[in-house]
């Protein structure tokens, strides 16, 4: 008979060494080097889109890697360079994520632009952020080919700020107003009006000095810029938003390459639609907040209904028709992408509100020019209170044809806005900020 001795000392010994196996891999996983990736940006790290979007979404990665995924934050530019560069930092490994917005460059990525159109995006930026983010799957990947795109998302609805009543198409007629986005400032001339381009960190000179006459812009732009002080009369669009402006959380593609199959499934889980929906969320919690601070500063806030915005409309139709022709030079459907942005942005119209956040709070101003870089939008400190938009405000103003309204009532007394906080945990300062003015060519 075969002596079965040595063969069973073999199968033994195979079997503790797969049953071993795992907890090798394990301890040797445990035992790997933590990988740290630098994102760069340039909001300041009191805004918003710092302290409740970016340094948020990094510590969930961190968390969901057991600490072996790190992202360290570079604010306001600090690694250097203009908010312009940033796409190209993060294609050139520089950095190895960004957040940047497309339209600094304009014409370098003309599909995005579809988004930025007049009264094309939604009013919310929810909304608008998990629609551009299936836009991009099926469109921009050529576009985003040099980057291995994280995310897109919306900032929050554009307003119309003044100091008189702007409420129909004629009142906007010989108006100098700034405008955030190149598309932007063609909807201004479609109607009637001089679009204004400057770095955001001008607005408080320009409209002291009477350079412009309002702005266009979004609600987060207020509290660091203090616009409520200067222009106290506000119209808002129901439904769509005038302008908006695109956003990309960019990584470079050898860093994303580079890491471990379950760093990149860490990083994966956390992209995309995850990822836009913490944005759009953030954008619609600082909309709120700020909107239902003005109207209690004493503000004249108007919603214009669908019927009135119709009119408005109509005159800022030939900048999408230009768009297409543009798109049609470059051999692209224009009209087609066009229509397939509207349907996703129907698609996910009835999203849930965000929370409210319980609390109101006074924002803090920033306390150099350098702490917020002149760019398309403002830096918007961080926590501010969070409420549900008003349709109409003091006074209710809403009709199919608004009447002029009066002079608005005189505001509460100043808010005295509190010390800029201290730079979140997971930013990293940096030696030295470079100068990063931007202007934004139309």
């Amino acid at each position: 008979m075969t002596d079965m001795r040595p063969a069973r000392r073999s199968f033994l010994a195979s079997m503790v060494a797969s049953v071993a196996a795992p907890a090798v891999l394990r301890m040797a996983r445990a035992d790997a080097p933590p990988v740290t990736l630098k994102l760069h940006h340039f909001f300041s790290s009191v805004s918003s889109g710092h302290d409740k979007f970016l340094v948020p979404w990094a510590r969930k990665i961190e968390q969901d890697s057991g600490g072996r995924l790190r992202i360290d934050i570079f604010p306001s530019m600090q690694l250097g360079g203009q908010p312009a560069q940033l796409f190209d930092q993060a294609r050139d490994g520089l950095a190895d994520i960004v957040w940047a917005a497309p339209s600094y460059t304009p014409g370098r990525f003309p599909k995005i632009e579809a988004f930025e159109l007049p009264f094309v995006a939604a009013r919310r930026a929810l909304v608008s952020s998990k629609a551009i983010n299936d836009y991009a799957d099926a469109n921009l990947k050529d576009e985003f080919r040099e980057v291995h795109p994280i995310c897109f998302c919306c900032s929050d609805r554009a307003i119309l700020h003044a100091n008189r009543p702007v409420q129909t198409v004629e009142q906007v007629r010989g108006l100098r107003l700034h405008v955030s986005t190149r598309l932007a400032g063609e909807a201004v001339r479609a109607l009637g009006g001089h679009a204004v381009p400057m770095p955001n960190a001008q607005l408080p000179v320009a409209i002291n000095e009477h350079v412009i006459d309002g702005c266009i812009d979004p609600w987060d732009i207020a509290p660091s810029l203090k616009l409520y002080d200067l222009l106290k009369v506000h119209t808002d669009f129901a439904d769509w938003s005038l302008s908006t402006t695109t956003f990309v959380l960019a990584m470079n593609k050898n860093a994303y390459e580079r890491l471990p199959r379950d760093l990149k499934t860490v990083l994966n889980n956390n992209s995309g639609q995850i990822a836009a929906g913490m944005a759009g969320a953030m954008w619609d919690i600082e909309a709120a907040a700020v909107a239902d601070m003005v109207v209690q500063r004493g503000d004249s806030m108007t919603t214009l209904m669908p019927e009135a915005v119709g009119r408005w409309r109509k005159a800022t139709e030939p900048v999408i028709e230009a768009w297409i022709k543009e798109m049609r030079e470059h051999k692209v459907d224009g009209g087609k992408l066009l229509a397939g942005a509207r349907v996703l942005l129907a698609k996910y119209a009835n999203e849930p509100e965000p929370p409210k956040q319980p609390e109101p709070e006074a924002k803090a101003a920033p306390q150099t020019p350098a702490d917020h870089p002149a760019r398309p939008r403002a830096d918007a400190p961080a926590a501010a209170p969070a409420a549900a938009p008003a349709r109409t405000a003091s006074p209710p103003q809403s009709s199919v044809s608004p009447a002029p309204e009066t002079a608005p009532t005189a505001p509460a007394p100043r808010a005295t806005a509190s010390p800029a906080p201290a730079a979140p945990p997971l930013t990293v300062p940096a030696a030295k900020r470079m100068p990063n003015a931007l202007d934004i060519p139309l």
